[in-house]
């Protein structure tokens, strides 16, 4: 999955994308321009310092990562970390990815 660096990307995801919300993450899923998928994640200042805020979004990079698999192809996904973010432990961050990504219907049914 590849990066998102424009904020005019970042920003036409907002204007156009749908949302879901926990207690730690928001994710926003837009259809991809290109048919790949792209991810982006944002972690604001009012979190915590740089260390608090790389902290976030290496652990929500490493959940996607590992589950790479899982995801449909094909979508724009940002994610936005909220204020407990900075106390959940990976875990935690891990369970609210993929269950936000089920509930947008970003992921694969997995066969029993």
């Amino acid at each position: 999955m590849r990066s998102i660096k424009k904020n005019s990307r970042f920003r036409a995801i907002y204007a156009t994308a749908k949302s879901k919300a926990d207690r730690i993450l928001v994710i926003y899923r837009a259809p991809s321009e290109d048919g790949e998928s792209h991810l982006g994640i944002t972690v604001s200042g009012k979190i915590g310092h740089a260390v608090v805020r790389n902290r976030i979004r290496r652990r929500i990079r490493e959940a996607v990562r590992l589950s790479e698999e899982r995801f449909l192809p094909g979508y724009d996904i940002v994610f936005v970390a909220r204020k407990p973010a900075a106390q959940a432990d990976y875990h935690e961050l891990e369970e609210s990815v993929l269950k936000l990504s089920g509930a947008m219907g970003l992921l694969r049914e997995e066969k029993a």
